[in-house]
């Protein structure tokens, strides 16, 4: 049985400021987003479309807006509304935690979709070109779920189970965050990279983005805590499963459709 080293959710202290673990995780995945996509510059398919420095510069701009913004709105509107329509102020409250993959998702897509209008380019361009560095963001994410002993997984009695002080019952938990640092991080991350290596039919990329994250992560759900308050809902199912069925049903329906129309090489 291992126990979760309890590490200090502050990084660095400057003073009245304090640097967090999670912040840092989120700088992380910001600046590979932006080196992975000046290395997807270079590939001859994606050069030829005349992506710039510039675009992905402005696409992360977007994008942490997005993010920002879905994912709180997305933790409010799907895990605690009747919480948050009583209490409006606590919405802005994002310090105190609460941010949903789901709902920043979303925001992502509205501001890509933005982005592409202001380029002039179809949104599915767009977010081929994006989808292969996306789980770099999604991995460090959950890197700093781990380090803040935080989204801990259910009772196991495997070897590596690992006790969270933070939960406070002495139990051995799946360490539910590495295993989706694995999967909807590493393992979708080689999955996109390879495959969009080559020119695929516009939306391709997509589709194999949402179908892959939305199988690891239901997957993963199976060993992670459902949240206290929610619980597990009909079917057995979390309501991260729930939410990551559409994904992977909008996925292969959108495969099938890029696929299907007549050829247009993209990201």
């Amino acid at each position: 049985m291992l126990i979760h080293p309890n590490f200090d959710p502050v990084a660095i202290h400057l003073g009245p400021l304090a640097i967090r673990w999670y912040g840092l995780m989120y700088l992380a995945g910001f600046i590979m987003f932006l080196w992975f996509g000046r290395i997807r510059l270079r590939q001859p398919h994606i050069s030829a479309q005349g992506w710039s420095v510039k675009d992905i510069d402005d696409m992360l701009f977007f994008g942490v807006l997005g993010v920002i913004l879905g994912g709180r709105l997305g933790y409010v509107l799907f895990y605690k509304p009747s919480h948050y329509l009583a209490h409006p102020v606590e919405i802005f409250k994002v310090w105190e935690g609460g941010m949903s993959f789901h709902g920043g998702f979303l925001g992502v897509i509205i501001a890509m979709w933005l982005f592409a209008r202001l380029r002039r380019r179809h949104w599915m361009e767009v977010t081929d070109f994006i989808a292969p560095m996306i789980p770099c963001g999604l991995a460090a994410g959950r890197l700093g779920n781990f380090i803040n002993g935080e989204l801990w997984g259910r009772p196991t009695d495997l070897p590596w189970g690992m006790v969270f002080p933070q939960a406070g019952d002495g139990i051995a938990r799946h360490p539910s965050q590495l295993y989706q640092f694995a999967g909807e991080g590493v393992a979708l991350f080689v999955i996109l990279w390879l495959y969009a290596r080559h020119p695929r039919p516009m939306g391709a990329v997509s589709g194999v983005f949402l179908i892959g994250y939305g199988v690891f992560r239901f997957l993963a759900e199976y060993a992670r805590e459902p949240d206290n308050f929610l619980g597990l809902l009909a079917l057995n199912f979390s309501m991260g499963q729930w939410l990551s069925l559409p994904m992977i049903v909008g996925g292969g329906l959108m495969l099938w459709w890029a696929y299907r129309r007549e050829p247009q090489l993209s990201a």
